[in-house]
């Protein structure tokens, strides 16, 4: 008995049936299947019991991995929150790693923004200079990012 044909006899899993379901939504929501195909394929995906049957379900509906099928769990193999499901691609990132520092800043930017907005109504509504309490949020926050990211500068060889 070959793999794939090992494999097909495999028992299903909840997660299993899960993402087949979320296939067959796609393809309705894409216009590939009748809601009468849907149902009737829903049905047959939660009362399916092997990979096998799950592959009949969708073999005629583009997925993310045509080549590979639906592959059983294996221990140590990266998987998706759907269980067999391909891996979520890693998200890009810079170049020099950065993304998290830059999401930082932003973070403090949008804070402070906030807090500035909010002081100048105060200030206006009153008709009145007020101590200007935003600093307190803009500057020990600032001075620690300003820090990290001095820290995480690359250092130029000489």
């Amino acid at each position: 008995m070959s793999d794939r044909q090992r494999r097909d006899h495999l028992r299903a899993a909840d997660v299993d049936r899960t993402y087949v379901s979320e296939i067959l939504k796609k393809a309705v929501d894409e216009g590939r299947l009748s809601l009468h195909e849907y149902d009737e394929r829903l049905q047959k995906t939660y009362t399916a019991r092997t990979y096998g049957d799950l592959d009949k379900i969708i073999l005629d509906l583009p997925r993310p991995s045509r080549r590979t099928g639906m592959q059983p769990y294996r221990a140590g193999q990266p998987v998706s929150g759907s269980g067999w499901a391909p891996p979520m691609q890693q998200q890009q990132q810079s170049k020099d790693g950065t993304d998290w520092l830059r999401g930082l800043w932003m973070a403090w930017a949008i804070a402070v923004s906030v807090n500035v907005v909010v002081w100048v109504l105060v200030c206006l509504s009153t008709a009145e200079f007020i101590y200007p309490w935003p600093v307190w949020v803009a500057g020990p926050w600032g001075a620690m990012l300003l820090v990290t990211t001095l820290m995480r500068r690359p250092r130029r060889d000489q």
